[in-house]
């Protein structure tokens, strides 16, 4: 072989191997943007699952929220169905207890109207009675004075009685034991002193007798003016 011919195959030799280091480089460098790119990627991939992790951590605390609120929701709800259930029964027993209590209302007024009614009743009957107090006082009033009025009445005739009993009967007493003696004395002297007598005794019951008269018109004046 031509040394020539050596030298251009070793030319050609630098030059492929150049070339081919040129290209390696080439690679080396496109394989170190690639795994810098990898490298990058992993990194991504590992933020993405360090996210995904925090993310699925919070995703499962948000479950189990929501499974606590869902379990106090239920409890809530279970709560609130037998307040619902209490809240109806109370509801039931007012409406009773208002109907209880409205019949109530009812009786009482129907107790005041009467007690109204009974107390009007009272009222005229108490009226009544002090109108029947009143007449009976006035009565009474009128008693007493017509068992005065008697009293005197009574003073007045025991008064007559004892004028009737006493001096209108003595002079009458008198005039008949006179007339007694008289049918017994024969002379003429005794006679006439007899007769004096008995005229004495007649006057006095005349006297008597007009006093008599006048006492009772006095009486029947008083009457009458009574």
């Amino acid at each position: 072989m031509k040394k020539s011919d050596h030298q251009n195959i070793i030319t050609i030799t630098s030059s492929e191997f150049a070339f081919q280091n040129q290209e390696k480089q080439k690679k080396s460098i496109e394989l170190a943007i690639a795994s810098e790119q990898i490298q990058q990627q992993k990194r991504e991939k590992k933020k993405r699952e360090a996210e995904l992790l925090i993310a699925n951590e919070q995703l499962s605390f948000q479950n189990e929220e929501r499974e606590k609120r869902a379990a106090e929701l239920a409890i809530a709800n279970d709560k609130l169905i037998l307040e619902n259930i209490y809240k109806e029964k109370r509801a039931e027993e007012l409406v009773i207890a208002n109907n209880e209590l409205a019949f109530q209302n009812a009786e009482k007024e129907k107790r005041a109207n009467e007690l109204v009614i009974a107390n009007k009743e009272l009222a005229f009957q108490n009226q009544e009675k002090e109108k029947r107090a009143l007449e009976l006082q006035i009565a009474n009033n009128e008693l007493e004075k017509i068992e005065a009025y008697l009293r005197d009445r009574i003073k007045d005739l025991e008064e007559v009685m004892f004028i009737t009993s006493h001096k209108v009967r003595q002079p009458v007493t008198n005039i008949l034991g006179l007339a007694m003696i008289l049918e017994k004395q024969h002379s003429h002297e005794e006679m006439l002193k007899t007769i004096a007598y008995i005229k004495i005794s007649a006057s006095k019951l005349d006297v008597f007798t007009t006093e008599l008269t006048l006492f009772i018109s006095e009486l029947q004046n008083k009457w009458n003016e009574s």
